[in-house]
């Protein structure tokens, strides 16, 4: 074999050579990414679970945090009904509503002088489920504060009121400024003889966050699409696009003469 071939042969082993090593080389780093990115991975997704198990705590916290206390004269199953009118009226309207929600505060301004005029003349009845659907879909805590301090000044006697005053002063559906207790409190003011040191006390308590709670909790039970749920008769009316004050005003007045 001359030179030239022996060394052309050389050549080629080194070259075969050089080429397995670049070829391990690339493995090498290749494996080394993969184990990295496998570790952020595995990092970030503990990032995640540690983030969604914090914030699940503090909603568990929320949701439970101290006993159901109940607003004075609620009534319906666990106390969850605020009653406006005569237990004797023969027609009776269950409203869900969210003091956040501005489909509520619409119903309440189109609403509201009907509804007050059957209910002062006997003739209609209205159950009152307070909830916190904004709460969970924009955050915040304005439903419940709201929710609490109007079962407080159900306990003094002044929950119409106070209830109609939340929707006239509502703030933008993703403003949560009802989530202070002061403006709470400062709104109270608009109703006589409301803002007392027991209902501040009670405001400032959450007295009846947990009653609040469970009242969300039976209304996601329910099966309800959203707020406001208007029911008479077992019937959703808020759904029925002929319904008006007027109609429900023959409705329940047609119902009283019997």
């Amino acid at each position: 074999m001359s030179e030239k071939n022996r060394d052309g042969k050389r050549t080629a082993r080194q070259r075969l050579a050089a080429e397995r090593e670049k070829q391990k080389s690339a493995e090498k780093r290749r494996r080394s990414l993969i184990v990295g990115a496998s570790v952020v991975c595995v990092l970030a997704l503990a990032a995640v679970i540690g983030v969604i198990a914090a914030n699940a705590g503090k909603n568990k916290a929320s949701s439970d945090a101290g006993p159901v206390v109940a607003p004075s004269g609620a009534q319906g199953k666990d106390g969850l009904a605020i009653p406006v009118g005569k237990d004797a009226a023969k027609s009776t309207l269950t409203i869900w509503e969210d003091f956040r929600c501005p489909a509520c505060q619409a119903f309440e301004a189109a609403y509201r002088p009907t509804l007050h005029e059957l209910v002062d003349a006997g003739k209609l009845r209205i159950e009152y489920h307070l909830v916190r659907l904004i709460d969970g879909n924009l955050g915040g805590t304005g439903s419940l504060r709201a929710a609490n301090a109007a079962a407080c000044a159900q306990d003094a006697g002044k929950f119409r009121d106070y209830h109609d005053t939340l929707y006239s002063n509502q703030p933008k559906e993703t403003d949560d400024a009802f989530a202070s207790n002061a403006k709470l409190i400062t709104l109270a003011g608009k109703v006589g003889g409301l803002d007392t040191p027991a209902f501040q006390k009670c405001v400032k308590a959450g007295t009846h966050d947990s009653w609040v709670n469970r009242s969300q909790k039976a209304f996601q039970g329910g099966g309800f699409s959203g707020t406001p749920t208007v029911l008479l008769g077992g019937k959703n009316i808020y759904q029925d696009q002929t319904m008006s004050p007027a109609k429900l005003k023959q409705m329940v007045e047609s119902a009283d003469q019997g």
